[in-house]
């Protein structure tokens, strides 16, 4: 495949479960990213939420908007993520799992707290990564920041960012995330913590059950960012008996546990499917 992953690359996705990504995408590319986000933002959809405090700038988020928004569409099928993700879960098939907007306007200072996307989420396996996708500069300090090597678990209890209750698996059904701030504090070799100054262009991409989280905005900067979850080989559907992020209602209807994600909400990327545009 013509993308700009090479056997090292792939060594340390496995590894540490997180890579960057120089210049994976061009500078059209990038544009159809920005386009995407802008029109969302434009109109978001009834799973949009601010997961910020009132008084701290905002931090919007939105999800799964592929189907109805032309230009989300044409970034998620037509840029090279898909062939990427399979280069580096070593899958045959991604299938896109959705797509999420993360924007965090000028002066906000909300940090993204560490957690695992996985156990939000309605799908089992260990073939998939998320591609965090930044259309402005980020300096490090406000760029994602993942723990190596987090992917091979355990999964830890997820929790709301701001209240932090336990709305998904039952409290004490899963190990409560270590305090990896405070042992970092004492300790700032405690764990290998992974952060890049991206440039637009450059993705970062992690493992589901990777450990991450991202810091604030200062100043007049903007941090616009675009995220794709990709599904590989192994990836299964997870019936839940909550309510996921982001949900995704009557799928358990269709999809019988340990099935394949094989229906319209999760079309095939790769091998390439392109818009129609």
């Amino acid at each position: 495949m013509d993308v700009p992953v090479d056997a090292d690359l792939i060594a340390a996705y496995q590894r540490n479960g997180a890579v960057v990504v120089r210049g994976a995408f061009s500078a059209e590319q990038v544009r159809w990213a920005r386009d995407a986000i802008d029109a969302n933002l434009a109109d978001l959809s009834s799973r949009a939420l601010r997961a910020s405090d009132h008084d701290d700038g905002a931090f919007i988020e939105d999800f799964c908007n592929w189907n109805r928004l032309p230009a989300m569409e044409r970034f998620v099928r037509d840029g090279p993520g898909a062939k990427i993700a399979a280069a580096l879960t070593g899958s045959k098939q991604i299938r896109l799992y959705h797509d999420h907007v993360l924007v965090k306007e000028p002066g906000t200072r909300q940090v993204t707290p560490w957690h695992q996307d996985q156990p939000y989420y309605n799908v089992d396996g260990f073939q998939n990564t998320s591609m965090w996708f930044p259309v402005d500069p980020v300096p490090v300090e406000s760029s994602l920041r993942v723990v190596a090597g987090t992917h091979l678990g355990p999964w830890y209890m997820p929790r709301t960012f701001l209240d932090e209750q336990a709305k998904w698996f039952p409290e004490d059904s899963l190990t409560e995330s270590p305090d990896f701030d405070a042992d970092l504090d004492a300790d700032p070799q405690a764990w290998n913590v992974l952060a890049w100054a991206l440039e637009p262009g450059d993705a970062v991409f992690f493992n589901m059950l990777s450990v991450h989280g991202a810091g604030g905005v200062s100043g007049a900067r903007r941090r616009r960012v675009l995220s794709v979850r990709f599904l590989g080989d192994d990836m299964v559907h997870a019936p839940r008996t909550w309510t996921t992020s982001p949900p995704f209602p009557g799928l358990v209807d269709e999809l019988v546990a340990g099935s394949e994600m094989d229906h319209p909400l999760f079309p095939v990327l790769w091998p390439s499917t392109p818009s129609d545009e």
